[in-house]
């Protein structure tokens, strides 16, 4: 999966931190979009590997438009990655 180099790898997936604590909010819409994407150019491994790289630097994840969520594929790799990185999913 390749991205501009004004590209933050953590803005392409769109987990964005939060400064306060050690916590994202992930766009589950986006992260479809994105994993559609890497199906049709095969990077569905790099891509949940960044996700858990990602995911690596925070304690607590927000979850938005969960709904997105309906593909069982996805929903079966993102619950692999945050079981892989500990995560805890806060509402």
């Amino acid at each position: 999966m390749r991205t501009k180099s004004t590209v933050a790898r953590r803005d392409f997936l769109l987990l964005r931190p939060h400064l306060a604590a050690p916590s994202a909010e992930l766009s589950c819409e986006r992260l479809y979009m994105r994993y559609l994407d890497s199906q049709m150019d095969g990077s569905t491994l790099t891509l949940f590997a960044n996700l858990r790289d990602d995911l690596r630097t925070v304690t607590t994840l927000r979850l938005t438009d969960t709904a997105w969520l309906s593909c069982a594929e996805l929903k079966e790799q993102l619950d692999a990655a945050l079981r892989d990185t500990g995560v805890t999913i806060c509402s």
